[in-house]
């Protein structure tokens, strides 16, 4: 056996100090997270979920979210949306989902190659979908011609930096299931619309009617790691189903502790809300910092933990060689400056000033 003494140290190849405002994906682990994988390291564990730390999990969710509830760890957000679907609808079942929704426009057609799901999509004010939203493409019920629209899926927060309230849940829920459809939520940021809302997770998922979650982790200081977490416990074929599923889909970890582990050091305890909570903060900071400089303006509620703005190109491009972040629509000259756990006030504060002086 090798001895760790003489294992050297991996070469720091990155500034780890330099931070951005591209994605809070760019964030490193939370010291808290990287610990608890520490500790879950070290003698044998059994594989494939039937480790400790995959069934302290099981009462972990249960008591964010209510008795009954089911969590299947995975990989990454793609895969928890990908799976979740998957275990509600038949081969011949669609989705309804906003046009900007992440499973539309950024998982490079997961859901319709490895799920074989259509998606139905509409246009949205703000990324949100409403009732009135949804019934325009759910219909056709009976048709064979048309794919059957049996779920609706929404994003919290949305790929806009907005967020549903627990009444909008609520009624989408519930116009969902009138219509014999099941509600799927992407929390790839829930974590932030808990903080914006300021409620108990169920409040705004379980209990406003959500039956099928994609609760996310790596967003809010993972290394990796997301769930299927099955809301609904009438939904018994979708728990009897997502083993399978899982590792049909290539995300079933062989050594699940590790990925439990993560999520229980996010969960058992506060530190998922507190990291959220910075996050939006700063987003707040930020948002509050441009609103009067001339030649911004920002284009979106900021709700959770980004900010959109209209820039000039020229001052948008000279900004980016000093801190990273995207364009949004190239067309408008929309950005997106997002905010994460480990962003600082100096981090805010230097990306103001360096604004000024590019604006300047």
């Amino acid at each position: 056996m090798r001895n760790t003494a003489d294992v050297s140290t991996l070469e720091t190849l990155h500034d780890p100090d330099r931070r951005g405002f591209a994605s809070d994906n760019y964030a490193g682990i939370h010291p808290e997270v990287l610990a608890a994988l520490a500790a879950a390291n070290g003698g044998h564990q059994i594989s494939y979920g039937e480790d400790d730390y995959t069934a302290r999990l099981q009462a972990v969710f249960a008591h964010h979210f209510g008795e009954g509830v089911a969590a299947f760890p995975v990989f990454n957000g793609t895969g928890a949306n990908v799976l979740s679907l998957l275990s509600v609808l038949p081969r011949w079942g669609a989705v309804v989902c906003a046009e900007t929704a992440h499973i539309n426009t950024d998982e490079n057609a997961a859901p319709e190659r490895v799920g074989g799901l259509k998606l139905l999509t509409v246009p949205t004010p703000e990324g949100k979908l409403t009732p009135e939203l949804v019934d325009r493409q759910a219909w056709g019920w009976g048709d064979e011609h048309r794919a059957q629209p049996l779920a609706v899926s929404i994003t919290q927060s949305t790929e806009l930096g907005t967020v549903y309230s627990v009444d909008e849940v609520r009624a989408l829920a519930d116009h969902a299931h009138e219509r014999g459809m099941v509600l799927h939520m992407d929390g790839a940021r829930l974590a932030n619309a808990a903080a914006s809302l300021d409620v108990p997770l169920r409040t705004f998922t379980r209990d406003a009617g959500v039956d099928v979650l994609s609760f996310g982790g790596t967003k809010n200081g993972l290394m990796f790691g997301e769930a299927v977490v099955v809301l609904n416990p009438t939904l018994d074929q979708a728990q009897a189903a997502l083993p399978y599923l899982r590792k049909m889909t290539m995300q079933l970890a062989s050594k699940m502790r590790f990925v439990s582990a993560q999520l229980l050091a996010l969960m058992d305890g506060d530190l998922w809300l507190e990291s959220a909570r910075h996050a939006n903060a700063m987003a707040a900071r930020l948002a509050a910092g441009v609103v009067d400089l001339p030649g911004v303006r920002v284009t979106r509620p900021v709700q959770a933990n980004a900010v959109f703005a209209v820039l000039d190109r020229a001052v948008a491009d000279r900004l980016r060689a000093r801190f990273r972040f995207y364009d949004w629509n190239q067309a408008t000259g929309e950005v997106r400056w997002m905010c994460a756990f480990d962003t600082t006030a100096a981090d805010v504060d230097a990306f103001l000033q360096a604004l000024r002086e590019e604006l300047g």
